[in-house]
């Protein structure tokens, strides 16, 4: 009981951390490419907004609208946003929800992790993978993005940690990682070749090259079959809902990163019980 206790303390400042992520990666990013984009054209580089110092511990957290700097007090893992009701303790401006909804999810699905491995190894990685795919959920949702600084980093875990056999072997996670990569590129020139549109990015192929590194080939089937139900199911009624076309992206990482997280915990149970529903 300590340690889900201890966990989910932790996972409540990793939350923050996230957050942190999740706004500040694609500003960085952005300015990563507008200083390739002049050093390649020898060009002057447009003055940025961002400081030298800007990376993800500094500045400070500060308030996107007056920017001044939070206080220690008023940046406390969902408690503070409940206690100023969302706003900013200064300007009074509304604050996103998104860093609530982090920190709530993220605390949510560390303690289930922590339930389902208890004191174990698979706990440890389990963790890490489940907060990678929050940030990567969230920043695709935002910003249609899956950033290779935290896919790569996590795929190549997942590959040296199968040398221990944590959740599969390593032959299992070199064909997943190959396979995750070559069904979404696959699929996605068969698409452009149809209809001359990109039907999804790089970032996803990584992102499904990823899970398979981390849970072996066996996964993929149903990460797929998840991702693609909840992506038409979940897609089709924001469409409605907003009034847009079918031409409208919708990125798909969110819910390879649902499928991916179900399928660390109980992936093998679903599995067994179709197979078993189907009388294999």
């Amino acid at each position: 009981m300590i340690f889900i206790v201890l966990i989910g303390i932790f996972s409540l400042c990793v939350g923050s951390f996230l957050n942190v992520i999740i706004y500040r990666t694609p500003i960085l990013l952005k300015h990563h490419w507008q200083k390739e984009y002049a050093d390649f054209l020898n060009v002057p580089l447009q003055t940025s907004h961002i400081q030298q110092t800007f990376n993800l511990f500094k500045p400070r957290s500060h308030c996107p609208h007056c920017q001044h700097t939070i206080h220690p007090a008023h940046n406390i893992p969902l408690l503070s946003y409940l206690w100023l009701r969302g706003s900013c303790a200064y300007c009074k401006k509304r604050i996103s929800i998104r860093y609530f909804i982090v920190e709530l999810i993220t605390l949510a699905l560390s303690i289930t992790v922590t339930i389902h491995f208890g004191f174990t190894e698979q706990t440890l990685f389990g963790l890490i993978l489940t907060w990678g795919l929050i940030s990567l959920a969230f920043m695709d949702t935002e910003h249609h993005l899956l950033p290779d600084s935290i896919t790569l980093p996590l795929l190549w875990l997942g590959l040296l940690l199968s040398l221990r056999s944590i959740f599969t072997d390593a032959p299992s996670a070199i064909l997943g990682a190959s396979i995750g990569y070559l069904v979404l590129w696959s699929l996605n020139k068969i698409f452009k070749f149809f209809t001359n549109k990109q039907g999804m990015g790089e970032g996803d192929f990584k992102l499904l090259a990823l899970l398979g590194a981390c849970l072996g080939w066996q996964a993929l089937p149903l990460i797929l079959l998840i991702a693609s139900i909840l992506g038409t199911f979940v897609g089709f009624i924001l469409l409605k809902l907003k009034n847009k076309n079918h031409d409208t992206p919708i990125p798909f990482g969110p819910y390879l990163a649902i499928a991916g997280w179900v399928s660390i915990l109980w992936g093998s149970s679903i599995t067994q019980f179709y197979l078993n529903l189907v009388g294999f």
